[in-house]
């Protein structure tokens, strides 16, 4: 019978780690691909197969992209994502406290009603946010995109840090009181730090969706000096239609920032993401 169970562990084992290096294969290979080419020739990438191995590094394609405007667009990308991640993350604790640990009337339509919220889709919005964009005179320049993505992210922050604080025992609060800590200092002294987990969660996955996010920064904003990294994207792309490893290099140096995020905070994330499942 241990002789049965040991082997179906050591299948199941088998079968997990298949199809882990399966979903690395699928992830990595685009990449690989994408960086490849970035260091291709024009003609090299029209005149052979797209899966040959570059003859040498061709730096120009980046050295012409680090020349142009791309800092422009990095630089308003950076201000945009830490901005809207410290105003997010500070209302989605906010909110989430009384929802997850005081009980009161309006908490479950509240609660209901910030969770339908996660439903509305982002294309419906964009003209009415656009007037008033402009009627309040923020039209054109990067705050006018902090505003719209905190707001369409702070649904699913709310969902998921409820979660969170919804676990915690309530001994700790009670605790607290009884050393006469009011409500404020419970949230800041016990509450927010217990919930850093989901907090680092919420950073990266909101973090991400930020920095590539397209609608809102085509429509908000015109001039170049406004414009967010995915625009140089499409941009390059309009203006280096058939020199592909060009609009390559531009895709890797976006990518690159993010992916580093993700290598150095990849820890919180998944300790965020088993912490949550196991409170779930």
């Amino acid at each position: 019978m241990k002789h049965n169970l040991s082997i179906q562990k050591l299948s199941i084992k088998a079968i997990v780690g298949i199809l882990a290096i399966a979903w690395l294969f699928i992830t990595i290979v685009p990449f690989i691909f994408m960086l490849l080419a970035g260091f291709k020739q024009q003609f090299e990438m029209l005149m052979g197969s797209v899966f040959d191995l570059p003859k040498g590094l061709y730096l120009k394609n980046f050295i012409d992209v680090f020349k142009g405007n791309i800092f422009i667009y990095f630089k308003n990308s950076v201000l945009v994502l830490i901005v809207s991640l410290a105003i997010l993350l500070f209302l989605s604790a906010c909110a989430s406290y009384p929802l997850a640990r005081f009980k009161f009337k309006l908490n479950k339509p509240i609660y209901a009603i910030i969770v339908a919220c996660m439903s509305v889709p982002v294309h419906v919005t964009l003209l009415p946010i656009f007037l008033m964009t402009t009627k309040i005179g923020l039209y054109d320049s990067p705050w006018a995109l902090i505003g719209p993505y905190v707001a369409f992210n702070l649904p699913i922050s709310v969902f998921i840090l409820v979660t969170f604080m919804q676990a915690i025992p309530r001994e700790l609060e009670e605790a607290a009181e009884i050393d006469g800590c009011n409500k404020y200092k419970i949230f800041f002294n016990v509450m927010l730090p217990l919930v850093k987990p989901g907090l680092a969660t919420l950073a990266i996955y909101n973090g991400v969706a930020i920095w590539n996010e397209f609608s809102f920064a085509l429509v908000l904003t015109q001039t170049l000096k406004n414009r967010t990294l995915p625009l140089a994207i499409w941009e390059y792309q309009g203006q280096y239609t058939m020199n592909v490893p060009m609009i390559m290099s531009v895709l890797t140096i976006s990518m690159l920032p993010m992916i580093i995020a993700f290598i150095f905070g990849q820890d919180k994330l998944i300790k965020g993401m088993m912490a949550g499942a196991v409170k779930g």
